[in-house]
């Protein structure tokens, strides 16, 4: 009998989000593949089939971070593309005038203009969870639409408040003269950050998936933790969970930023691949490009998400040929597969939980 307790105490100790074999195996492998995928696709800057890829790869850390509060948590964020906008501009802002001050000039640099670019994403990410704290933690007491139109608001706040500052520098000497922080009201305003220069572009097929794998192993490994059953109890039942002993305000404001932080990444991965950023580009239509991804997915489904992330970056491409009914055909198509499966391609399950991909990691375990 006191094995029997032994063992089933191991089954309900916490689940730590973070266990060095399972996090760390699939990481190295995820960033090897990144490597390999670098050295063998061409540049992104001149080839639209290795662009696409790209592209896929940022919009699959912004669909799976919103994943984690709308779907892990049930809530409904509206103003996600507010955290890609910080944290794209936070991300251009030092490498671009720390470039200035390094180099003299805002062009790539090498291995030290991609560790600068490495540097930049962390902050990226660091400075648009801050700002997803300062937000969460009094609008995440609220629900539903209320919550919806809070953080709608956001982002509509953060874009404005971009379209106030003033044009890009871009002479070392009017650098220096400005200053930090003085360089932070130079953003580029409603023109975008761009210029003589624009943004270094450091972005490219190894930085992409890198960072993909960062987001799928983390969203994988917290859905399976002590905080990924407090997010599922919260979107399952808020009372109920708060009865439990819960606290639904701390989780809820815990997902919201560890969801901005990869935003804000995916922010900085865009801002430096296209070489510009542009507040009208960043507003609450990106946030719905980001929402609709997840309903497709599936709320609370890791894999889902990927899968839509994809089909809906390939779509509109592929139906270039008919480019004057490329949108038409593009939401008739979203609204068959509403109608056909509102709960969206895998539901709240994973990939691996259906079908043969079930069988097969069942006897796996």
């Amino acid at each position: 009998m006191t094995t029997a307790l032994s063992q089933r105490g191991q089954e309900l100790a916490p689940t730590p989000i973070v266990a060095a074999p399972r996090f760390l195996a699939p990481l190295a492998a995820g960033v090897v593949l990144a490597i390999l995928l670098e050295l063998v696709l061409p540049s992104p800057q001149t080839n639209l089939k290795s662009k696409i890829f790209l592209d896929i790869g940022i919009n699959v850390i912004l669909a799976v971070s919103l994943n984690m509060v709308n779907g892990f948590t049930g809530q409904f964020s509206m103003g996600h593309a507010g955290f890609m906008a910080v944290g794209g501009y936070a991300a251009a802002t030092i490498t671009y005038y720390g470039s200035f001050a390094l180099w003299g000039n805002p062009d790539t640099h090498g291995v030290s203009g991609n560790a600068l670019f490495f540097l930049a994403c962390l902050a990226a990410g660091l400075v648009a969870a801050a700002l997803g704290y300062l937000v969460g933690l009094p609008s995440l007491r609220l629900r539903g639409d209320y919550l919806a139109i809070v953080t709608l608001g956001f982002g509509e706040i953060v874009r404005v408040l971009v379209q106030l500052t003033q044009p890009v520098l871009v002479t070392p000497e009017r650098v220096h003269e400005v200053g930090f922080p003085g360089v932070l009201g130079y953003l580029g305003g409603a023109l975008g950050f761009s210029g003589q220069y624009g943004i270094p572009t450091y972005t490219n097929i190894f930085w992409a998936y890198a960072f993909v794998t960062v987001t799928l192993v983390s969203a994988y490994r917290m859905k399976r933790s002590t905080w990924g059953r407090a997010f599922l109890a919260v979107r399952e039942n808020e009372i109920a969970a708060e009865a439990m002993g819960v606290h639904t305000t701390k989780v809820k404001v815990r997902a919201f930023v560890v969801a901005a932080f990869f935003a804000g990444i995916a922010g900085s991965l865009y801002g430096h691949e296209t070489g510009a950023l542009n507040p009208a580009t960043l507003g609450f239509m990106r946030s719905f490009d980001i929402i609709i991804m997840v309903v497709l997915g599936g709320m609370g489904s890791v894999s889902g998400s990927v899968v839509a992330a994809v089909i809906l970056t390939i779509l509109p491409e592929a139906l270039r040929p008919v480019a004057d009914y490329r949108m038409v055909v593009y939401a008739l198509s979203l609204i068959v597969m509403m109608i056909l499966r509102p709960q969206g391609i895998f539901g709240i399950r994973e990939v691996w939980e259906l079908g043969p991909f079930k069988r097969f990691f069942v006897e796996k375990r």
